[in-house]
């Protein structure tokens, strides 16, 4: 998927010779301190900047330093860390407008798509008339994640969902991602802060860290790899604890 990218900003390295994969059906994660390069890199993957050097090969086509709308039409869904909804058009709205996209660039595969479905998977058909911007903090991110799956995306990138959601909101959440997982068949690559629900949801774990891939493996392997503890888990603020 990911091979050998570098990208620099005004001379400075920020990814160095970053490699990952993600398979279809499988849920990855990215984790590393603040500052490491972990939105880059997803901005890179879904060519939302361009690369330095290396590649990125969505279902054999290149997609680095193309387009995003190239990235979409080529298997690529994603949500955002900072939300980026059309807060004036209702719940339903954000979502047909994905939909209608990928009717258009993959219509066997967005006709299978259930909409209503969709939205009662991530709890939200109760909102559907809502406009987005009026959603709770949590609503408004679970409804980026359905605009997201709605382009029947190959790989789904998720930047921070569980920002903002307490336990509960996070373990449904968990629930939902491993089902749309397994329904649309998608890998899915997932940044997050909150280690309790990286280790829970995720089959393999990458760490970036100053632009480098320094460890991966199983979460059992990486919560123990001696370097990662050095560098981010070790913190007792990151510590995940053994209750979840």
């Amino acid at each position: 998927m990911v091979s050998r990218v570098c990208k620099s900003f005004s001379g400075l390295e920020v990814l160095r010779d970053v490699s990952l994969r993600c398979d279809e059906g499988e849920i990855v994660g990215l984790i590393g301190p603040n500052g490491a390069g972990k939105s880059t890199l997803i901005n890179a993957i879904t060519a939302l900047m361009p690369v330095n050097s290396g590649e990125v090969v969505i279902n054999g086509l290149r997609v680095s330093n193309t387009t995003p709308q190239f990235g979409a039409m080529s298997g690529l869904g994603r949500t955002f860390q900072n939300i980026r909804l059309f807060k004036r058009l209702t719940v339903r709205q954000n979502v047909e407008v994905a939909h209608t996209s990928a009717l258009r660039d993959k219509p066997g595969e967005a006709a299978a798509i259930d909409l209503d479905d969709l939205l009662a998977q991530f709890d939200l058909s109760a909102f559907a008339d809502w406009r987005a911007g009026s959603l709770p903090y949590g609503s408004q991110r679970r409804l980026e994640i359905v605009r997201a799956l709605a382009l029947a995306p190959d790989f789904l990138l998720l930047d921070e969902p569980a920002a903002g959601m307490n336990a509960g909101e996070t373990s449904a959440l968990i629930d939902a991602v491993r089902q749309s997982s397994k329904a649309f068949g998608c890998g899915v690559l997932v940044i997050d802060h909150d280690l309790r629900f990286i280790m829970t949801l995720c089959n393999r774990i990458y760490v970036l860290d100053a632009g480098q891939i320094i460890a991966s493996g199983t979460p059992e392997e990486v919560r123990n790899d001696p370097q990662v503890i050095e560098v981010y888990i070790g913190h007792p603020k990151n510590q995940p604890t053994q209750d979840h």
